[in-house]
C-alpha cells in the first residue's frame, strides 16, 4: 500500500501548504539563487582545508579539491536539469524529498532524503553554533585572557541571537544576508590568507613539516576523513529548495547562480587550503585561527587583522545557521501552519516563534555539550553530502533522461556514483573511527574543541 505521506509531498504544486506558500516563496532572480548557494557551501568550514590538506599532502590534496569542485558543479548542473525537466512536464518539485520520491518512484527514497537533510541541517546548524561561540571565546581570551566566561556561556549568547533571526519567515528573506555573507566570506578568506602568509614568514613560523603519518593504516584513515572533510566544504544538500526561492521558470537561472557561486569557490578555496597547509603542514589545527593563536607563545600574525577576520566569520556563521535551518522550518510550517491565514497571523506567528525556537535551542545544545566541530565535518560529509551531493543527482539524472547505457554521459554518472558510494562508506568508517578516538579527550560542556 502506498504511503500517504509520500503521496501528500507529491501532490501537483497547485495544492499549497503553509511551507511551501511562507518558507519557499518563488520570487527570486538568479543572482539571489548565486548569494544562496555562496553561502550554503562557501563558508568557515574552508577554515578546515589546511586540515584536510594535511592528511592528503600537497598533490593529493590539490587533486582532490579539484575533483570534488568539478563533480559537485557538474552534479548541481545535473540535479538543476532534472528540475526543470520535471516542472516542464507539470511537476514542479520544490523539496529534495519530493523530487527523489517522483522520479525514483519509491516511498523508501523519501524518508531516506528526509533522514539525511535533517542530519545535514542539524549538523550544520549545531556546527555553526560551535564555531561561532568559538568565534567569541577567541574575541573574549584577547581582551581578557583570565576571563570566568567558558565556551558554552559563548554559544550561549549565540543561540540566543540565532533564535532571533531564526523569526524571519521566509528564505527568499534572507537574499540580502546572503549578499552580505557573500562579502563577508571573501573578507575573512583575504585576511587569513595574508595572516598564513605572514606567519609563514616570520622569525617564530613552525617548522614546515608536510609529511603524512608513517603507518599505512592510519594514512588511509587520514586520508579517507580529509575526502569527507572536503566534500562536506563543498557539500549543498538543499539545492533543490534553493531553486524554488526563484520565479518560475527556472531554468537557465540556477547555472548563472552555480557560476556566481563556483566564481567565488575558486577565489576562497584554494588560496585557503594553500596558504593554510603552506604556513603550518602537518601541524595544521581544525580552525587555522588556533594554528595563527597558539596556546603556547605569541600570535603568529597581527592581531587586529585576526580579529577582524574572526568578526567577519562570526557574523557569517548567522547567515549560513539560517540558510541550513530553511528545510526544518519549511518542515514546521507544513505541518503546523494553515495556509488559508495569513503569514503573520497569530494561527501561524505564535508556533512559528515555538517551534523555531526550540529547534535552535536543541541545536545550540548540542553544540555546547559535543566539542567536535572539526570531527563533525567528517562526519557529516560521509554520511550526508556524499549521498545527496554524489549520488543522488546522477541517478536522478540517468532515470529521469534514461541515457543510453554505452553513452559517455552515462558512464560518466555510472563511474562518479560507483567512485564516491565507495569514498562515502570508507570516510563514513573513518571519521567515525576518529570521533570514538577524540571521545576520550572531551568532557560533556568542556571548554575546548577537540582536533
Amino acid at each position: 500500500m502506498a504511503d500517504p505521506t509520500v503521496g501528500e509531498e507529491r501532490r501537483d504544486h497547485k495544492d499549497v501548504d503553509a511551507g511551501a506558500a511562507f518558507v519557499l516563496q518563488s520570487k527570486g532572480e538568479w543572482w539571489h539563487a548565486g548569494f544562496h548557494l555562496t553561502t550554503a557551501i562557501v563558508g568557515p568550514t574552508i577554515l578546515t582545508l589546511p586540515y584536510a590538506f594535511r592528511g592528503l599532502g600537497w598533490e593529493l590534496g590539490i587533486f582532490c579539491l579539484t575533483t570534488m569542485g568539478i563533480v559537485t558543479f557538474y552534479s548541481y548542473l545535473l540535479m538543476s536539469k532534472v528540475l526543470a525537466h520535471c516542472e516542464n512536464a507539470g511537476r514542479r518539485h520544490i523539496r529534495f524529498r519530493e523530487l527523489a520520491a517522483d522520479v525514483l518512484g519509491s516511498g523508501w527514497m523519501f524518508y531516506f532524503v528526509v533522514f539525511i537533510q535533517t542530519g545535514i541541517n542539524c549538523g550544520i546548524g549545531i556546527g555553526a553554533i560551535l564555531l561561532a561561540g568559538q568565534c567569541l571565546e577567541i574575541l573574549y581570551s584577547s581582551i581578557s585572557p583570565h576571563g570566568s566566561l567558558k565556551l558554552h556561556d559563548f554559544i550561549a549568547m549565540v543561540t540566543v541571537v540565532m533564535i532571533v533571526l531564526s523569526q524571519l519567515p521566509t528564505f527568499h528573506s534572507l537574499r540580502y544576508i546572503n549578499l552580505c555573507s557573500l562579502f563577508l566570506s571573501l573578507g575573512y578568506t583575504a585576511l587569513m590568507v595574508g595572516a598564513c602568509i605572514h606567519a609563514g614568514m616570520s622569525a617564530n613560523a613552525p617548522a614546515k613539516d608536510y609529511s603524512l603519518e608513517p603507518k599505512k593504516s592510519s594514512r588511509a584513515f587520514s586520508a579517507f576523513t580529509s575526502i569527507s572533510i572536503i566534500a562536506s566544504i563543498f557539500g549543498n544538500g538543499i539545492l533543490p529548495e534553493i531553486q524554488a526561492t526563484l520565479a518560475p521558470p527556472a531554468s537557465g537561472k540556477m547555472l548563472k547562480g552555480l557560476c556566481m557561486c563556483y566564481g567565488v569557490i575558486g577565489l576562497t578555496f584554494y588560496s585557503a587550503a594553500v596558504s593554510g597547509y603552506w604556513a603550518f603542514g602537518n601541524k595544521s589545527s581544525s580552525n587555522i585561527f588556533n594554528s595563527l593563536l597558539p596556546d603556547n607563545g605569541t600570535s603568529l600574525a597581527p592581531t587586529w587583522v585576526l580579529a577582524i577576520a574572526v568578526i567577519f566569520v562570526l557574523l557569517q556563521l548567522f547567515a549560513i545557521g539560517l540558510v541550513y535551518s530553511q528545510v526544518a522550518y519549511e518542515i514546521m510550517e507544513k505541518k503546523s501552519g494553515d495556509v488559508k491565514q495569513g503569514m503573520f497571523s497569530k494561527r501561524n506567528l505564535v508556533p512559528r516563534i515555538i517551534l523555531r525556537s526550540i529547534y535552535t535551542i536543541l541545536c545550540g545544545f548540542v553544540a555546547a555539550m559535543l566539542p567536535f566541530f572539526g570531527d563533525i565535518n567528517g562526519v557529516v560529509g560521509a554520511i550526508g553530502f556524499i549521498p545527496l551531493d554524489f549520488v543522488l543527482p546522477m541517478l536522478l539524472y540517468n532515470m529521469t533522461y534514461k541515457p543510453p547505457k554505452s553513452s559517455f554521459t552515462y558512464l560518466v554518472n555510472t563511474t562518479i556514483m560507483v567512485v564516491f558510494t565507495g569514498a562515502g562508506i570508507m570516510g563514513a568508517f573513518s571519521s567515525i573511527r576518529k570521533l570514538v578516538l577524540d571521545a576520550r579527550q572531551f568532557k560533556l560542556f568542556g571548554n575546548e574543541v577537540v582536533d
